[in-house]
């Protein structure tokens, strides 16, 4: 590999825990990867440095320099300054100018958003919604969030602000999110919730599930993980739970088909796995929420990239100026 290769992209995934880096070509092909540890609880200057150890790392293997890097950062964030505002993930940057500070020492081209709206360029680009106009992109894990690209660029609306689509709220009265509002799709089908509703059902119920079984029969400990798993076996209560949780997400979706008539829904997230399953139920159920004529022939998708999505993601914010 050329190390001056000027289609070579930097694409560094900023956690709370970790900062994933990778080298990524034209065609969205991860060459090389790696990671060093996140210091998101110290000062803006310690995480900084931890950043900049995993970039040092990927040029170090690289044995020269790339032409641009593209970071996805938590939010909130400015994505057309670089700016992160006040992510709860990584407490240390409080309006840190991350992308200014970053081009300074590396003297390339930098572009910084969130990982949503990375993954969901990254997606139209190279992955799953290749060659689609209108994408509205999920990933579905702990939380909820959301990108939308519209002819190829991300939408960021007036403030930079838009894709916040896990905190549209479907029931008014439903429990309160983190955000402050009450019945987000977040907090009714992320990850969280649906271990909640499995506690939930267990709780109020007599028959055995397998679900138990892999939380070696504490309710209190059963998560997600174990609904997936134990849905895995054939299990009815599981099965259940995860009709309700996407039956909760088709409403959802049918507001979005409804307010942006996508031409394709990408799904990516640790939880998304063990939603495909139901991908024909979701779309069957669709143009019950919908007044979309054609709401049932939208695909439904999962992503491409998975656990790479912030890396890849990171990198297609380059394309976006190549």
């Amino acid at each position: 590999m050329n190390a001056l290769d000027s289609d070579i992209v930097l694409g560094v995934d900023i956690g709370g825990t970790k900062v994933a880096v990778g080298l990524v070509d034209r065609n969205g092909k991860i060459l090389t990867q790696g990671r060093k540890p996140m210091v998101a609880n110290g000062t803006a200057e310690a995480g900084l440095d931890a950043v900049n150890a995993a970039i040092d790392s990927m040029m170090h293997s690289l044995g020269g320099r790339v032409q641009s890097i593209g970071i996805c950062a938590p939010g909130p964030l400015d994505p057309r300054t670089g700016v992160v505002l006040n992510p709860p993930n990584v407490p240390c940057w409080r309006n840190f100018p991350l992308a200014e500070r970053i081009a300074a020492r590396y003297q390339v081209l930098v572009k910084v958003d969130n990982d949503a709206n990375a993954a969901a360029l990254a997606e139209t680009r190279w992955g799953a919604a290749r060659g689609f106009r209108f994408v509205f992109y999920t990933t579905v894990g702990t939380g909820i969030g959301t990108g939308i690209v519209f002819d190829g660029a991300i939408y960021h609306g007036k403030t930079g602000s838009a894709g916040e689509g896990g905190h549209v709220t479907i029931d008014y009265r439903g429990p309160q999110c983190p955000c402050g509002k009450r019945g987000c799709i977040e907090t009714l089908a992320a990850g969280p919730a649906i271990g909640a509703r499995a506690r939930t059902k267990l709780a109020a119920e007599s028959r055995h599930s397998a679900i138990l079984d892999f939380a070696q029969g504490k309710i209190e400990s059963v998560t997600s993980e174990f609904v997936g798993k134990a849905y895995a076996s054939g299990d009815a209560v599981a099965t259940e739970i995860l009709e309700e949780t996407v039956d909760l997400l088709t409403i959802w979706l049918g507001n979005i088909v409804d307010l942006f008539d996508p031409d394709v829904l990408v799904f990516g997230g640790g939880v998304s796995a063990m939603l495909r399953p139901f991908f024909d139920r979701m779309k069957a159920a669709l143009p019950k929420w919908c007044v979309n004529p054609r709401a049932s022939g939208i695909p439904l998708l999962i992503a491409h990239y998975g656990s790479d999505a912030g890396i890849a993601g990171g990198a297609a914010l380059c394309s976006e100026s190549s």
